[in-house]
């Protein structure tokens, strides 16, 4: 988006993490022209993230807090996002947590905790932004998924994290088809491996070389890796394409 166009905002959940896709994304999609919504839980981390966008890229930057599983918490802060930036055009749903927990040492806390970040928190952002959308006739939606999604694990979160992502590519499949006639395209990516702090921290030599064994390319992934994917199909080049799920796994996962 040139900044000749008219000006719009992408809200961007989980931005404020050091070493995440969030972070990634938010820096990406203002280098890009947008005006940038930061809804994180960390609001110390959210409004810095916000001051830095700022001066860096000389767009409009608001940051506001809550949890995404709290759904009251989640319209009032994007009720916040849409009373100070342009109209809400773009959302990029990233918040998120792990789960190496093992099925069989689950609790049922552990299990509604992933659900309800992982998938509910998705389906509350969405819900909400998507009213705004549909007042202008226009949107974006990207949601973080994983390649667990579709693998059943096997990278470092194990059931519940796998059953949310599952569900995040059939609510995007779903709100594709529902929300397509406002005008509005919905997607997803499913990261591989990517070297962010949902890993379980920085990764090791050891670890890192085990990843990189089941890869196709020679390396593990990046959180622009993901960001890049995602501000494509944020962008009006991707137009034609709603519905789908990107796998951005360095080839770790074929159909």
């Amino acid at each position: 988006m040139g900044n000749d166009q008219v000006e719009r905002t992408a809200v961007v959940t989980g931005a404020a993490s050091p070493r995440g896709i969030g972070r990634a994304t938010a820096r990406l999609l203002a280098e890009r022209g947008w005006s940038i919504g930061i809804l994180d839980i960390d609001e110390r981390g959210g409004q810095a993230l916000a001051e830095e966008i700022t001066n860096a890229f000389n767009v409009k930057t608001f940051a506001v807090s809550a949890d995404v599983s709290d759904e009251e918490q989640v319209r009032a802060a994007i009720d916040e996002l849409e009373a100070a930036l342009p109209p809400l055009a773009g959302l990029a749903n990233i918040a998120g947590v792990s789960s190496p927990v093992p099925y069989l040492e689950l609790t049922s806390e552990e299990w509604h905790r992933v659900i309800n970040i992982n998938l509910n928190g998705v389906h509350y952002v969405c819900r909400r932004v998507a009213e705004s959308m549909v007042k202008h006739g226009f949107g974006r939606i990207v949601s973080v998924s994983s390649i667990s999604a579709q693998r059943g694990g096997g990278t470092y979160s194990k059931t519940p994290y796998s059953v949310a992502k599952s569900g995040v590519i059939g609510l995007t499949r779903a709100l594709a088809r529902e929300l397509g006639a406002y005008g509005i395209t919905v997607n997803a990516v499913a990261p591989g491996p990517i070297d962010t702090d949902i890993m379980g921290g920085p990764l090791t030599p050891e670890r890192r070389a085990e990843m990189i064994d089941e890869l196709l390319v020679d390396r593990v992934g990046v959180p622009g890796d993901v960001a890049s994917s995602i501000a494509f199909l944020m962008s009006d080049e991707a137009g034609y394409i709603s519905g789908q799920t990107l796998n951005v796994d360095g080839g770790l996962y074929m159909h």
